[in-house]
């Protein structure tokens, strides 16, 4: 066993733990969401004030919340679609406090540079999961690129406890847009593919028909 297997290991227990003390207390997994919420807003107004790594432990605390809603909804029967809907929906309002955050506090200290930055990181993430939702409207799926949101808050974090938030948003705001541009370029290939698919007749039908007509 490698030693980061056993690290990962180690915390999935405490995590299967907190999950099933949330199920017996038969907290509804939304609640559990909007509780994540409020957390991240803490954590925005720290990050405003330039207490960056007191954020990442705020913001650490919150990512614990997006963990456990989902699995305590499987552990106690309540996945439900407005619960996916309203997870996602939630999830864009963290993202955007964050930011909002880190907006007022490079502003405040008159770092203009940053504060553009930031808003291209923000812009970026929102378009991460708009191109994902516009996208399975026409192919099945589009969960290409690498940084989604558990990678953004990852960063994030990083960037907050080793106080270094000026690079980790230069990672988010070219590779989040590399992610974009992944997507774009996928679902034009999919919709390509699946409208020939439709324009060509299926092969297997005519075939279907001439070994009929030999019996």
């Amino acid at each position: 066993m490698t030693f980061t297997r056993a690290i990962g290991m180690f915390f999935n227990k405490i995590i299967l733990g907190i999950v099933r003390v949330l199920a017996l207390s038969r907290i509804h997994p939304n609640v559990l969401t909007f509780i994540g919420l409020l957390i991240n807003i803490g954590a925005a107004y720290l990050l405003a004030l330039g207490q960056f790594r007191w954020g990442g432990v705020v913001i650490l605390g919150a990512s614990i919340f997006d963990m456990v809603d989902g699995r305590v909804a499987r552990e106690t029967n309540r996945v439900t679609r407005f619960g996916g809907f309203f997870d996602s929906v939630l999830d864009r309002y963290s993202d955007g406090a964050l930011l909002i955050g880190l907006l007022v506090w490079y502003g405040s200290i008159n770092r203009a540079p940053y504060v553009v930055l930031t808003a291209i990181t923000m812009i970026t993430s929102v378009m991460i999961s708009y191109t994902r939702a516009r996208a399975e409207n026409s192919i099945p799926t589009c969960k290409v690129g690498f940084m989604e949101r558990p990678e953004r808050i990852v960063l994030v974090i990083m960037g907050c406890l080793f106080d270094r938030m000026a690079p980790a948003l230069w990672v988010l705001a070219v590779f989040g847009t590399w992610t974009v541009v992944q997507r774009m370029i996928f679902t034009w290939q999919e919709a390509k593919r699946l409208e020939a698919a439709q324009l060509t007749p299926p092969a297997a039908s005519s075939t279907s028909v001439r070994a009929g007509a030999k019996y």
